[in-house]
């Protein structure tokens, strides 16, 4: 693959594939190349290909069809260099803009990924341990339980109800929400929580009661961390009606799997914790059967250089790559301007 033709005739095969469905034959990509190359020419390039494990034969007769490999190539090599047309990113931008909360905005992202990608849209709000805490309230209920209300960085609000192995006053509950809105405003729990248990290690005497009150008040484990995180998805309908899972049984696998929200939580955020700005994986064997078939785009947004939360587009390994890859980096940009005011 060190020759610029072959990596323009993979190119042009994998373009042609995406656009039609059908097997590509070395006269199709004849009209598309600009050189003046002889179908038997690019006939022999296709078949080095194929013996390179990028292109297959379905059948003798048939033209040639990417395999995993050839889309994965396609991906690392072209794809990433595409670029939004500006009328797409203003319509995206519409589309997002019209939303007055967060949850609006998640909810509209989703829409547009699905609508762009025909394929499944799918946003994950942060884990509630990466949430940057923008104020912090405590109430006490007459049963003794303890209403914990978080203002996150974009205005979103999270509240639980919980009950602690500790009785608390009311006056104890202020302080320690005056402690952490003084000191931890625009901190992760996660920091917060390794600040406080560095103090209370520097300074047990004075320090342990009311640092450990907002230790314990501040511990993701009992405001539900798994449950706390939001998923918004749209778009099953149009991935289940095409044409690579016509097969029944690949069609239900997919289904179950769409329909288990932990799981696609957990495909998206694996996915977003890699280093690239914007994560592309071939294959998703994270949904079983169907996922052999299906490819995953996804992107983090942050606030503050922290990790929030994701968005991608699940669909068939047959996606238009570059309108998904830069579709998925226009909303994830807009999020980390939503996030910070801008």
């Amino acid at each position: 693959m060190n020759d610029k033709r072959n990596k323009e005739i993979l190119a042009d095969v994998v373009r042609t594939y995406i656009e039609t469905g059908e097997p590509v034959s070395s006269r199709a990509i004849s009209r598309r190349y600009a050189e003046s190359l002889s179908t038997a020419t690019i006939r022999n390039v296709m078949a080095d290909l194929e013996d390179d494990g990028y292109l297959y034969q379905p059948h003798t007769s048939a033209g040639r069809v990417p395999t995993s490999a050839g889309y994965r190539f396609f991906v690392e090599n072209i794809s990433q260099d595409a670029q939004l047309a500006p009328d797409e990113r203003d319509w995206i931008h519409s589309q997002l803009a019209s939303a007055e909360s967060p949850e609006q905005v998640m909810e509209r992202a989703s829409h547009v990924l699905a609508t762009v990608s025909q394929a499944l849209g799918i946003v994950v709000s942060p884990a509630l341990s990466r949430t940057v805490i923008e104020h912090v309230r405590f109430m006490l209920l007459p049963d003794g339980r303890v209403l914990i209300v978080l203002i996150t960085s974009g205005g979103l609000t999270r509240d639980k109800v919980v009950r602690v192995d500790r009785d608390f006053n009311g006056e104890e509950l202020d302080r320690t929400a005056d402690l952490l809105n003084r000191q931890y405003s625009g901190w992760t729990l996660e920091a917060i929580r390794s600040d406080l248990k560095a103090d209370i290690a520097r300074d047990r005497e004075r320090y342990d009661r009311l640092r450990s009150n907002a230790l314990l008040l501040c511990d993701p484990g009992i405001l539900g961390e798994d449950a706390s995180r939001r998923l918004y998805v749209e778009g099953a309908a149009r991935i289940a009606t095409s044409t690579e899972f016509v097969a029944g049984d690949d069609l239900h696998s997919l289904l179950v799997a769409i329909e288990e929200r932990k799981r696609l939580i957990d495909l998206l955020t694996t996915c977003i914790e890699a280093p690239e700005p914007v994560h592309v994986q071939i294959g998703v064997k994270e949904m079983d059967r169907a996922g052999e078939r299906l490819s995953l785009v996804a992107a983090p947004y942050a606030f503050n250089d922290q990790m929030q939360g994701g968005v991608g587009i699940l669909g068939p390994m047959r996606m238009q790559y570059e309108r998904a890859i830069t579709t998925v980096a226009c909303v994830a940009q807009y999020f980390n301007r939503f996030l910070s005011g801008s």
